[in-house]
C-alpha cells in the first residue's frame, strides 16, 4: 500500500505518507484500518502527498464518499485536526474538495486544513497564525 502512517501517542498524531500511484482503494482502506481504532479517537492527522506521483481516481464522487465515510467514523471527542500537504495542483485541488465537502458533514468534527508545505501544515496543527 502506498500509504505509510505512525501513531505517534504521546503528541496524539498520526502521521500518513502517500508514495508513487495513489488510488482512492488506498485512501479507503488507510481510512478503514487506522480510523477503526479506538486509542486514536480524538488524535490529529497529518497526510503527506508530496511523494505521490500520480493519483488514480474514477470519479470525484469518490472524493464525496470518502468525507462521508470519513465524517461517520469521527469519535464525539475533542475536535481535532487534520492537515494535508500537497505539493502538485491536482492534489491540492482533490484536498480542496475533501475540505469542503468534509466540512458540510454534519458528523464532522475534524478541522481540515490544505497546505502546499510540511512547514504551513504542522503550524496549523499546531495552533499557529
Amino acid at each position: 500500500m502506498p500509504i505509510d502512517h505512525e501513531i505517534d501517542h504521546e503528541h496524539r498524531l498520526v502521521r500518513a505518507k502517500g508514495r508513487g500511484i495513489f488510488t482512492d482503494q488506498d485512501v479507503f482502506s488507510y481510512q478503514r484500518d487506522v480510523w477503526s481504532r479506538p486509542d486514536v479517537a480524538g488524535y490529529d492527522e497529518l497526510i503527506d502527498m508530496t511523494e505521490v506521483e500520480r493519483i488514480e481516481l474514477p470519479s470525484v464522487d469518490r472524493v464525496l464518499d470518502l468525507a462521508k465515510v470519513s465524517a461517520a467514523m469521527d469519535r464525539d471527542t475533542a475536535p481535532s485536526k487534520l492537515a494535508i500537504v500537497a505539493a502538485t495542483d491536482l492534489a491540492f485541488g482533490l484536498g480542496r474538495m475533501y475540505q469542503t465537502l468534509r466540512g458540510l458533514e454534519h458528523r464532522s468534527t475534524k478541522q481540515v486544513g490544505v497546505f502546499r508545505s510540511l512547514a504551513e501544515a504542522l503550524a496549523f496543527l499546531r495552533g499557529e497564525p
